[in-house]
């Protein structure tokens, strides 16, 4: 079976939750015998400066083929571009399904369903309820969903409350299947001991988008109200919102607790999970919290919002506060600081995640699908 993946922007890559979720499922594929080709936008990678030169000429990865598709450097329109161009492309790849990822790309699956081309999406989240977006944008995204929703041969959903939403707004049946998460390598703090002068258990840890979505304003204001000699670290990069950005750095210039470290990856991104004494995601809007998997995979105790999203992935081993509720989530930071014994095991809650959210299993999962009728 010859497969198309369209929606991410590039792989390999850790720009966003999309790119990691294309990336595990397409190298896995390819181990289990399909054909896969996965259309990667050109552009600037926004987090991580050094993939560029990397990327560029990337024809392969792990067996998966890469083909790249020209676009412009313009917020929003260069992912309606990259969707139409590589969906034109696609259809003269002989391809057996064509899956597309997230909301917006799902705007041109109607083209290869007209050509009787099995087709596919994955609703990362409700897109188009994301602040970054606006106007034009946010219509295109909508009419992304509408279209998926009508003509996808199959729709993959991330979380209940997004199936709930399309089975209550188009009577359309979802198949629920999550993201997954890898084993990981638990690290002692060697490179963010010299780089930021932090070590095990003496800091709070936020590692996400810097979007506004995920609420990290909430969090600055409610670590400056708690009593604590733990650092705030902030890790990562912003998705086309500097001026969020630029927000969050006026409110942590004069706090030489809290550090922002910028994008990461690799072994300093191992080292931030494995020492963490608490995880905290305090997002308003998620998809499928890939982070909050990831932390919990180290045996990170986590705090986050009380979105359904979050609750879901948590199970018993973690805890919430009230969304966008400062006071709320201040009352739970200092309880945890306060608390000098773990509430959780991490061994307890690593092998939860693990069980859950394996990648092995979501990918055959995916590949029965593939395989319906």
């Amino acid at each position: 079976m010859k497969i198309a993946m369209i929606g991410h922007k590039r792989i390999p890559s850790r720009e966003g939750g999309v790119e990691v979720v294309v990336e595990e499922l397409s190298t896995r594929l390819v181990k289990d015998g399909y054909e896969v080709d996965v259309y990667n936008r050109k552009g600037k990678n926004v987090q991580d400066k050094n993939a560029d030169k990397e990327n560029r000429k990337l024809k392969k990865y792990k067996g998966v083929r890469i083909i790249t598709i020209p676009t412009i450097n313009k917020k929003g329109i260069d992912a309606l571009l990259y969707s139409i161009l590589a969906t034109i492309r696609a259809l003269f790849g002989r391809y057996d399904v064509i899956h597309f990822h997230a909301e917006g790309s799902c705007a041109m699956l109607w083209l290869p369903h007209l050509f009787g081309i099995k087709t596919f999406a994955t609703i990362h989240g409700l897109d188009w309820q994301r602040s970054k977006w606006g106007g034009l944008a946010t219509k295109y995204i909508k009419f992304g969903e509408k279209i998926a929703a009508k003509y996808a041969d199959e729709i993959i959903v991330l979380s209940k409350s997004v199936e709930k939403y399309f089975k209550e707004t188009y009577n359309r049946n979802t198949n629920f299947i999550p993201n997954g998460v890898n084993k990981p390598i638990l690290r002692e703090p060697k490179i963010i001991k010299e780089k930021y002068g932090i070590d095990k258990d003496n800091y709070i840890l936020f590692l996400a988008r810097i979007v506004p979505e995920k609420g990290l304003h909430y969090l600055i204001e409610a670590y400056k109200q708690i009593n604590t000699d733990k650092k705030l670290v902030i890790a990562g990069g912003a998705s086309h919102t500097n001026d969020y950005l630029k927000k969050i750095k006026e409110m942590v210039k004069d706090n030489s607790n809290i550090i922002m470290t910028g994008f990461v990856q690799g072994q300093e991104l191992d080292e931030l999970y494995s020492n963490c004494y608490l995880y905290c995601l305090p997002s308003d809007i998620e998809g499928m919290p890939l982070s909050l998997l990831e932390a919990m995979s180290y045996g990170c105790e986590c705090l986050t919002s009380n979105i359904e999203e979050n609750i879901q992935v948590l199970g018993k081993y973690g805890e919430t506060f009230e969304k966008s509720n400062i006071d709320d989530l201040r009352k739970k930071l200092q309880k945890y600081v306060d608390n000098k014994d773990k509430r959780v095991n991490a061994e307890n809650i690593s092998n939860y995640i693990l069980k859950t959210y394996n990648w092995d299993k979501i990918t055959h999962n995916i590949e029965k699908l593939y395989m319906k009728g």
